[in-house]
């Protein structure tokens, strides 16, 4: 991933990414792989293993802004942050013992699911 064009899709697309985790609390690793696979030509599985390099970090600096803002509370953040720790190293190991067609096929059915779920009171 080289020049100037790479880099202007890399800056898009982390502020998509951006912007929709701070927008909607989470949901950045939902854009960020079809992003990293189409816009930027990354492997399938090195798309999902970036997606979570990248969440990281986001996910963090949405998290101060909502406890600064009044909208999470420490005493559920820390428990989840610890269980999801522990489940993206989990998901990290699987995802190199998974074949890429079962990582596809649980990746769109874990958006469909989110996206029913969002759409039903």
């Amino acid at each position: 991933m080289g020049g100037l064009n790479a880099r202007v899709k890399a800056m898009l697309s982390g502020a998509a990414v951006g912007i929709a985790n701070g927008l909607f609390g989470g949901g950045g690793g939902m854009i960020a792989v079809p992003l990293l696979s189409g816009a930027m030509n990354f492997q399938e599985k090195a798309a999902h293993a970036t997606a979570i390099l990248i969440i990281a970090p986001v996910s963090f600096a949405g998290a101060i802004a909502y406890i600064i803002s009044g909208y999470a509370a420490l005493n559920v953040i820390i428990p989840a942050a610890v269980g999801m720790t522990a489940g993206g190293a989990l998901g990290a190991l699987l995802l190199n013992k998974l074949p890429l067609s079962a990582v596809k096929i649980i990746f769109v059915a874990v958006m469909f699911a989110a996206g029913i779920r969002m759409i039903l009171p």
